[in-house]
């Protein structure tokens, strides 16, 4: 019967001077303890594909101690149960003809995949898409590595930071488009198999419908101020403008035509592929004219470096929700109400969008004038409609941006005689 390995036992073992010994480990079944003749040991992980027996080595002691080797098996076991066939990936990997660098990095593949798939098998629209998800997480992590490299715990990593950094649904698209593109590469014959195979989205999703009543609009204002620079003014602009969080923290000084009041945001960075134009009332210029500039080639009004547009939105949100909070629970200590009963639900920053957009309606402006606000290309403006109205309804965006911003400006003026507070509040 096994025993369960221990660092002490491993160490103690000595080898038999005729046989090869394979000592399995209880404390993790497939794995087991290779000891040489020689008394070189190494790890390896027994286990059964298409009804034959395989070896996968992890790598020798004491370089890989007991704990690694748990840590390696696991992981080789998890993808066996998958359905994956480490060993023989291996195998099949050594009798690839060396890698082409230049011709098979990720950055090249991504190109090719786009061009030659993307672009011919989907709509324009999704092809964008996919491009736009490749670039901006893909090829600035593995660019310049061979894609036969690329492992599972590449992905998953990857996938890790796009949620930690508040964009869980980015991760889940991520994923869509990169397994996408590595099924092609392995129809092509580039790969042996899909690093995504086993791999599950990060995040589930569902349909949202948040949308901010105006007391929490008026505390998301006022705990913009306590933001600084650059965060302070870009949420308020986004509150402002109903743009999506990227187009607005990437927004630059050439962008903005202070002349006719107007911010456009270029094709190339725009979401549904056509450039698009806001019209800036007071209050929005009010707010972009706030933020400090620091001089850059690329003219990034929010930026801490001038290098780069601004990042780190997920903790700027908690910054925000934090003061919110003590901005809320100070309301209540003003109408002696328990400050600790006050919550405040759940919300992110793309909700602002929603809450932009279920406001105008509130205030009377017509669907079309909101979808074109938020430049959607669905809705209104889909199939043959979008075809034949051509109509840029530039001066109903203006109307209704102005009309937006007064309502927000009215709302988020102090009343020194109300100290409401119609947030959530536990029952005492």
């Amino acid at each position: 019967m096994s025993k369960i390995l221990t660092a002490a036992a491993v160490e103690r073992i000595k080898p038999d001077p005729v046989r090869r010994l394979e000592i399995p480990d209880a404390g993790l079944p497939g794995v087991y303890l290779v000891v040489q003749p020689s008394g070189a040991k190494s790890w390896a992980v027994r286990y059964r594909a298409a009804g034959k027996p395989k070896k996968l080595t992890l790598g020798a002691f004491p370089a890989i101690d007991l704990k690694a080797a748990r840590d390696l098996g696991r992981a080789a076991l998890i993808s066996i149960a998958a359905g994956a066939d480490p060993a023989g990936e291996k195998a099949a990997r050594r009798r690839l003809p060396p890698v082409d660098v230049s011709r098979d990095t990720v950055r090249a593949s991504v190109e090719r995949f786009v061009e030659r798939y993307a672009k011919t098998n989907t709509r324009e629209s999704s092809a964008r898409e996919t491009q736009r998800l490749l670039n901006v997480d893909v090829v600035p992590a593995w660019g310049d590595r061979p894609v036969q490299e690329i492992t599972r715990r590449d992905v998953i990593e990857l996938l890790d930071g796009i949620v930690d950094r508040g964009a869980p649904i980015a991760a889940n698209r991520t994923l869509a488009a990169v397994r996408r593109m590595f099924g092609w590469l392995v129809e092509r014959g580039v790969v042996i198999s899909n690093p995504c195979d086993g791999v599950k989205a990060p995040s589930p999703e569902k349909s949202r419908d948040r949308v901010l009543a105006d007391d929490e609009l008026k505390l998301v204002w006022q705990a913009s101020d306590a933001l600084g620079q650059p965060f302070g003014p870009m949420i308020r602009v986004l509150l402002l403008t109903g743009q999506r969080l990227r187009e607005v923290g990437e927004m630059s000084d050439r962008e903005i035509d202070l002349t006719n009041r107007t911010w456009t945001i270029p094709k190339e960075r725009s979401k549904n592929g056509a450039a698009h134009s806001v019209p800036l009332s007071d209050l929005t210029l009010e707010a972009i004219s706030s933020v400090r500039r620091i001089r850059s080639e690329r003219g990034y009004v929010f930026t801490t470096t001038g290098r780069t547009a601004a990042s780190g939105y997920s903790k700027a949100k908690e910054r925000l929700d934090a003061e919110m909070l003590r901005l809320a629970r100070k309301a209540a200590v003003a109408v002696d109400k328990d400050p600790e009963a006050v919550s405040i639900p759940h919300w992110t920053l793309h909700d602002l969008r929603r809450t932009m957009a279920s406001g105008m309606a509130r205030l009377g402006i017509n669907l079309p004038v909101i979808e074109r606000i938020l430049n959607h290309t669905s809705g209104s403006f889909g199939g043959i409609v979008g075809v034949y109205q051509r109509h840029s309804f530039a001066d109903e965006k203006r109307g209704a941006l102005e009309v937006w911003s007064r309502f927000v400006a009215d709302l988020v003026v102090e009343d020194p005689q109300s100290n409401v507070v119609s947030l959530n509040t536990r029952a005492s």
